[in-house]
């Protein structure tokens, strides 16, 4: 079905751009509907084979996937149309957040949760805290992923809309029903092997195209353009001034290089490396290649405004600027690139998310919690997580065509999670008296905090409400751990940290019923 529609927006429409780009962008969706769906295969009816391949990955493809997910629609489509209405630091805060995130997370996370040989982020808030804050942070990271998967939904759709001349809601829907068609098929595995065609191509396409301009191949000089920028666009002023933006640009690298280390796509990589050193080695090979973009996709942005100084819609730009002011080689390539980025991120995304609502919520926490049921048998884990693919497809989608704003969507993703996710996750890792009252106060004072400030803030102070929130939950974690340790020892379930649970009480979220304390006691 999706093949026919594919021809049929070929052959029956009038592409708004040239027959070549459609042909060109056509191929390149139906290569990732082929190769993503045949790695089924490599999921052997396996839950774990699904959502972190079998904790198998070697170096190449774990730093390929991290630099998958952190290169998408947002850091690049998004962040040009950002460097296009706010000035190049509001675009490039992006890519630059995102690499300090993988950097952070291998030199300080990887290593220690990769050991601990988990399925989903959630479960390290379960073994360390308990089931109330794993399913705290279950909800706090569906409702951050669900807004992370909208924007490159998003970006799709703005891709698909300019080149094949249709509406922006079945441009959407195109994109979306394509990921979700090899996500269902392939899980993590899928993910794997398009991203390796996929994110490649988007760096030579980002680099490329950005030559094209700096060599003056376009007709006109790279300084002329510079020139006509208005100088608050290119100095340090993005980052000093707080009229133009300073707060709101730190507010995004914060959000991004702290927050996004609490990102469930992120983690499943972490998770599905071979071993701890792999995993580290891995966020540094993604984060090496994130940083490679930062100037070729914020550039875009300021040579967008020369040629498009009247453009109604910024996030149109991108392209635009490949459809009308490059070669086809270079502008297809970089039409590709963007749409293969913004669907890998979804495809993780997506995963990611249906893998906390099965393994986390269902399997857990209704099941085990709720009912006292046994958990779920491994094959009935893995189907229960493919079907919700389905319902967290349908609600990007629709976030995504009624507010489509990647790059922007980005940045509020992972606000959500830096206010009060980290502190839990940071200190749980490294502190020995962290323990449930700590992890549920900076939960939910974090969150509220957050929630308030966006509310109450002044205009001025815009960026403050993101920066504020996480040094108060650091602090009130702190303070209510110190207070609650002799009811609540946290000594008794800092063990978790080095605990390797057998992988059959993993499958069936039994992760602790080997584990014992300090004290001897066990836990249900």
């Amino acid at each position: 079905m999706i093949l026919a529609m594919l021809i049929y927006l070929l052959y029956i429409r009038e592409p708004m751009a040239g027959i070549e780009y459609s042909i060109a962008i056509i191929g390149f969706l139906i290569l990732s509907i082929v190769v993503g769906t045949l790695t089924s295969r490599l999921v052997k009816k396996s839950s774990k084979r699904y959502m972190i391949a079998g904790k198998s990955l070697p170096l190449f493809f774990v730093g390929t996937m991290l630099a998958a997910q952190s290169i998408d629609g947002n850091s690049s489509l998004g962040n040009a149309s950002l460097v296009y209405s706010y000035g190049f630091w509001s675009g490039a805060s992006i890519p630059i957040g995102l690499a300090i995130c993988l950097f952070l997370t291998g030199a300080f996370y990887g290593k220690k949760l990769n050991k601990m040989s988990m399925l989903t982020l959630p479960d390290f808030y379960y073994r360390r805290f308990g089931k109330g804050p794993e399913v705290i942070s279950s909800v706090l990271l569906m409702v951050s992923f669900t807004i992370l998967v909208a924007g490159n939904f998003a970006a799709t759709g703005f891709i698909l809309k300019t080149v094949l001349g249709i509406d922006f809601l079945w441009a959407v829907l195109i994109g979306a029903i394509i990921v979700l068609v090899y996500t269902f098929a392939g899980g993590l595995f899928s993910s794997a092997y398009t991203d390796i065609f996929q994110i490649y191509l988007a760096i030579i396409a980002f680099w490329a195209a950005f030559l094209f301009f700096y060599g003056g191949y376009s007709g006109v000089d790279f300084s002329t353009i510079i020139g006509a920028t208005p100088p608050s666009y290119l100095d340090l002023s993005g980052l000093t001034d707080p009229a133009n933006g300073a707060y709101l640009n730190w507010a995004g690298i914060a959000a991004l290089g702290f927050g996004d280390i609490v990102a469930l796509d992120f983690m499943e990589r972490v998770f599905a490396a071979k071993d701890p050193k792999t995993a580290q080695r891995g966020a540094y090979w993604g984060g090496g290649l994130t940083l490679l973009t930062v100037i070729p996709t914020s550039m875009l942005g300021i040579v967008a405004l020369f040629f498009l100084p009247n453009i109604t819609d910024p996030f149109l730009s991108y392209p635009e600027l490949a459809l009308n002011h490059m070669p086809f080689a270079i502008g297809a390539a970089l039409l590709m690139g963007v749409l293969g980025a913004s669907m890998s991120t979804a495809n993780g995304g997506l995963l990611a998310i249906s893998s906390v609502i099965s393994r986390n919520l269902i399997q857990r926490d209704i099941l085990r919690g709720w009912k006292k049921k046994p958990g779920m048998e491994d094959k009935k884990l893995l189907m229960t997580t493919r079907i919700f693919t389905i319902p967290m497809m349908i609600a990007a989608f629709i976030l995504a065509y009624m507010l489509p704003k990647p790059g922007i969507y980005l940045i509020v993703a992972f606000d959500i999670v830096f206010a009060g996710a980290l502190a839990p996750l940071t200190l749980g890792l490294f502190w020995r008296k962290a323990n449930m009252p700590a992890a549920l106060a900076s939960l939910i004072a974090g969150t509220v905090i957050r929630i308030v400030l966006y509310f109450t803030i002044p205009p001025e102070f815009a960026g403050l409400d993101t920066m504020i929130p996480p040094p108060i939950s650091f602090a009130l974690f702190i303070v209510v751990a110190l207070a609650t340790q002799k009811k609540y020892p946290g000594e008794q379930r800092h063990g978790v940290v080095d605990y390797v649970p057998p992988e059959e009480d993993v499958i069936r979220g039994e992760d602790l019923k080997g584990f014992v304390t300090p004290t001897g006691g066990k836990f249900a």
